[in-house]
């Protein structure tokens, strides 16, 4: 059932997409652009209460295919579809129960517990650049991003638990923003490197609240680092 959802959402969301890049039937070569990036990342949570708090960063990585149509030669509407693997450590002040998909493990106070999540990602909003300086375009990108979980694995080091199916912890929807800065650097004609800096943060809790957990709310902040070929 859950997963039925799930593709129902990824169609509704991956549509208008779509209708975006193709509506015109008149489109010119040169007003869509695609480009394939593979970013490292860290990533971490933050909270909202002293009940559940951030214990350090962990390393992630997302790729994917950003298109970018132009209705002006400075700018355009972007989106794109990413798969993005992250994450983040929390501890708590109190004993609470952690439910695996086969199992509950109880933590104890200041005790780690390790989320590695996996999303499908996408982004809609505007790109803004400049002109061709040389072989260099300055670039910058702001807006919205929609996540559907597709995978989530816990790690307990205390309880002697490691890469197990922690879904049940973790919401399967999430709505947040993005700020990318880069440049390009032109390699002839419309293919050129792309290289920058963006920073994510998201507006719903990425946590579940049930029981005896505390109410919450947690945040997954990342900054990645972009590598791309735009062409």
């Amino acid at each position: 059932m859950k997963s039925s959802i799930l593709t129902a959402l990824q169609r509704k969301l991956l549509f208008p997409c779509l209708v975006l890049l193709v509506s015109s039937p008149y489109l010119k070569a040169q007003e869509i652009q695609f480009s394939l990036w593979a970013d490292p990342l860290i990533s971490w949570y933050s909270s909202d209460t002293r009940e559940s708090m951030n214990d350090g960063i962990r390393p992630g990585f997302t790729f994917g295919l950003a298109f970018d149509r132009y209705f002006d030669e400075n700018y355009a509407f972007s989106t794109g579809v990413f798969l993005l693997n992250s994450g983040g450590n929390l501890t708590y002040s109190d004993t609470i129960d952690i439910r695996f998909r086969n199992f509950t493990s109880t933590v104890n106070p200041g005790e780690i517990v390790t989320y590695r999540t996996r999303y499908i990602s996408i982004p809609i909003g505007l790109k803004l650049r400049t002109n061709q300086i040389g072989y260099l375009t300055y670039f910058t990108n702001i807006g919205f991003d929609a996540r559907i979980m597709v995978g989530g694995k816990g790690d307990i080091p205390s309880n002697d638990i490691e890469g197990e199916n922690i879904t049940n912890e973790l919401n399967w929807f999430n709505l947040g923003f993005h700020i990318n800065v880069g440049l390009e650097y032109s390699l002839g004609g419309e293919t050129a490197l792309g290289f920058g800096l963006g920073y994510e943060n998201n507006f719903i809790d990425t946590t579940t609240d049930y029981n005896d957990q505390p109410v919450d709310k947690i945040k997954q902040n990342l900054i990645r680092f972009r590598i791309g070929v735009i062409f």
